[in-house]
Order: C-alpha cells, then sequence, then structure tokens
C-alpha cells in the first residue's frame, strides 16, 4: 500500500513508519520539524527511515491548505495514518494558536484530502486528554463532553470532524486515544525522558499533585503494533446503530474510537521507583501541586480493542522502561 504518515518526525510516527515499511509498504512521511521541542532528535528519527526503500519524507507543515492539497492530488495514498500535531498539555497555555493551526486547521487539510482523493481508510492519533473530568476507567463510548485543556478540546473536535466527514462525504475514520505513551525515541518534554535525565545528573524532579497522580503508561512498540493493525480494519458503517441505542465509539458512517493503553494504571512514585531501581541512582523529588490542565488519574478500558485484534497492549512497565534506557544510554552516550 502507499500510505502517508503525518508528523513522521514524531515519536510514535516512527515506530508506525518503522513497521509499514518492513511489511512492504510505500510510506510518504511529512513534518514540519518545529521546534517546540530538539529538532536534532526529530532529525536522528528520520535519519532512521531516510535511505530505506519505499520512504519518502517532504518538509510540509499541515495547516498550509494548497501545499497539503497538491501532496494528496499528487500522490493518490491509499491509507492514512495522521500522527502530526502540536502536543502538550501544559503548553497550550501559553500558545493555544499553536493548536488552532496544527490541530485544528491541519486536521481538517488532511480531511479534505481524503476526500477529494477517495482514501481508503484514515487512522488518526486522538487522547486519553479528551476524557477531562469523566470518572476513571475511561470507555471509549463514554461521552467526552468535558475536557480540561485546550489540547484535549482540539483532540475532541478531530474526533467530531471525522465523524462529519464520515456521515457526509464516506471517509471511514479510526481514532485513536492514546494513553501516555513511553519507549526509545520518546518525546524530551514527557516525563520519563524529563525524569530519566534529571535522576542521572542528580537534579531535582517536579512531581505535580503531591505523587498523587496514576498514569497509564503504555509502551510505544504496543501503540505502534495497534496503528498498524487497525489500519488494515477500515470501519464499515453500522447499520444497526442509532442515538438512542447506539454509543458514542461507534456510527451509523463508517467511524469508530479505539482506547489504545495498558489498562494498568501506575502511581507517579512507583514510576519514578522504577526508574530508580532500573538507572542504579535515586531521585530528588519535589512534590507539586496539580497544573491546570492535568488529569489526576487516567485508566483506559481496552476491551473493544482487544476485541477486535485479538489482543490489547501488554508490555509491562519494568520491560518498556528497561528497553527505553537502554537506547537513553546509548542515545546519549556522549
Amino acid at each position: 500500500m502507499k500510505v502517508l504518515v503525518t508528523g513522521a518526525a514524531g515519536f510514535i510516527a516512527l515506530h508506525v513508519a518503522e513497521r509499514l515499511l518492513a511489511r512492504g509498504d510505500e510510506v510518504f512521511g511529512i513534518d514540519n520539524l518545529s521546534p517546540y521541542y530538539d529538532v536534532s532528535l526529530k532529525e536522528a528519527r528520520l535519519a532512521r527511515l531516510k535511505g530505506r526503500d519505499g520512504f519518502r519524507f517532504l518538509r510540509q507543515d499541515l495547516s498550509d491548505r494548497e501545499g497539503m492539497a497538491a501532496i494528496f492530488a499528487r500522490e493518490r495514498f491509499e491509507r492514512v495514518v495522521h500522527l502530526g500535531a502540536q502536543p502538550g498539555v501544559r503548553h497550550s497555555l501559553d500558545a493555544p494558536f499553536d493548536y488552532v493551526d496544527s490541530n485544528l486547521t491541519g486536521h481538517l487539510t488532511v480531511l479534505e484530502g481524503c476526500r477529494r482523493t477517495g482514501v481508503e481508510h484514515l487512522v488518526y492519533a486522538s487522547s486519553s486528554s479528551v476524557y477531562g473530568l469523566n470518572r476513571t476507567p475511561f470507555h471509549a463510548s463514554d461521552r467526552t463532553d468535558h475536557p480540561v485543556s485546550l489540547y484535549g478540546a482540539t483532540k475532541k473536535a478531530n474526533e467530531v470532524m471525522s465523524h462529519a466527514y464520515a456521515h457526509l462525504f464516506g471517509v471511514p475514520a479510526t481514532g485513536l486515544r492514546f494513553f501516555t505513551v513511553y519507549g526509545p525515541w520518546g518525546r524530551p518534554d514527557m516525563a520519563t525522558m524529563k525524569f530519566t535525565r534529571a535522576i542521572l545528573a542528580g537534579e531535582p524532579i517536579e512531581v505535580f499533585g503531591h505523587g498523587e497522580m496514576k498514569r497509564d503508561f503504555t509502551y510505544v512498540g504496543d501503540i505502534a503494533d495497534s496503528v498498524v493493525a487497525l489500519l488494515d480494519r477500515a470501519p464499515g458503517p453500522d447499520l444497526s446503530w442509532t442515538p438512542e441505542a447506539g454509543d458514542a465509539a461507534g456510527s451509523a458512517a463508517p467511524y469508530r474510537v479505539f482506547n489504545i493503553g495498558n489498562g494498568e494504571p501506575v502511581l507517579l512514585m512507583d514510576f519514578i521507583r522504577t526508574l530508580e531501581r532500573l538507572l542504579g541512582r535515586t531521585a530528588v523529588i519535589v512534590l507539586r501541586d496539580l497544573q491546570p490542565g492535568d488529569l489526576l488519574e487516567t485508566r483506559s478500558d481496552t476491551e473493544p480493542l482487544a476485541r477486535l485484534l485479538g489482543a490489547a497492549p501488554y508490555t509491562s512497565l519494568a520491560d518498556g522502561l528497561g528497553r527505553f534506557i537502554a537506547w537513553y544510554r546509548e542515545f546519549y552516550r556522549a
């Protein structure tokens, strides 16, 4: 297949693209190489893909309407994995328009490209942040009407926009609500990388929510495996679905939403203790209040995903962190 992967220089996209290439797909990657975090890390990810048979890359901003339309018209993709976005809950407090440009306008250019060129299946990244004030465990069938961050609101908007295009134009769309992804090649603004760097340097780490936060940490390899497996399973209309009897994860249109998480939330302090053990160092901990936009706990229900694929993410935290640390020591050995 010929697959467009947006955000190709990103953390999850690297792992997805590697799997697609390994099975013989042609991958066309785009990314604007935003300086939101270390561009050299993004370039290093791309270096793993460039030169491999079947991979091409173009530096491209998702919000460029004409540029995106031209790419879709010229390349005629069969399927699209849309992972490009402006990430980060806390950054959205300071730079809200970055999220409008990338996550709203950017998502619309992808939807329009899929519509205009007859893409067979759009798989796109949503987020556990859409659940907001909901109580755990989070079910994909739950309504998500009260996000508590602009980032979460834009991801909720992506789901609503995708449903509209599935209903109006028959664009098959699968939204994936990722839960706290970690692993090799991870983002430096996320806890795993920040804590590891600080612990090795003997610097203090800030632990928000006074150590009472719980996160459904999910290994990136499990995420990538699920994305690729779902890409091959385009949704069709559910003719039995009605507003009264159906749930929010499905539709009479070719549209659906899944959680991709580990299903076993971990207390942040236990996460830190596991890091300490694997690194052989003790963390210097500074407890802080919960920050605006943060959720105290995330917990995914992945039963619908397991029912469709035959399995759900399963890598244990100790195994996943061990693989991350091995990569970290190698990549940052200098």
